[in-house]
């Protein structure tokens, strides 16, 4: 069979009068309030269900919009301890950590104030020859 045959079997009254008796069919079932009362209930189900899947898309958007804390990451204990002796003071340089903390060189100091500044605990600033760590 071809297009052709196809579209003139489209129009065909045999074809038209099977689709208006099924039409007919399903009308005489729509009158029935049980199955009416089928339809709704089926209905109210779906409803539910959307609503239920629109809540959790909704959750996890606003999960997504709120900006996140940044929590402070684990550190040391005596980095913990430099971190809150550069709060107190305000301000420090490495010669400041060396004397506190009974380090044996500047160096030392140095590198555990440049990693806390790198992890975003303190904040570097040069002067001159001299660098300070501020709290963040």
């Amino acid at each position: 069979m071809d297009t052709k045959d196809n579209f003139k079997s489209i129009g065909s009254p045999q074809l038209r009068e099977k689709i208006s008796a099924d039409l007919q069919q399903n009308m005489e079932k729509f009158r029935d309030p049980v199955v009416l009362g089928e339809l709704m209930f089926q209905l109210l189900e779906e409803r539910e269900n959307t609503n239920r899947i629109l809540k959790n898309l909704l959750q996890r958007l606003e999960a997504l919009e709120k900006p996140r804390e940044l929590e402070e990451p684990l550190i040391p204990e005596m980095d913990e301890n430099i971190v809150e002796f550069v709060r107190k003071r305000g301000k420090a340089t490495a010669d400041d950590v060396q004397a506190k903390f009974g380090y044996k060189g500047k160096n030392g100091a140095s590198s555990r104030l440049n990693r806390l500044s790198a992890l975003g605990l303190l904040s570097k600033r040069q002067v001159g020859r001299k660098v300070f760590f501020l709290p963040q």
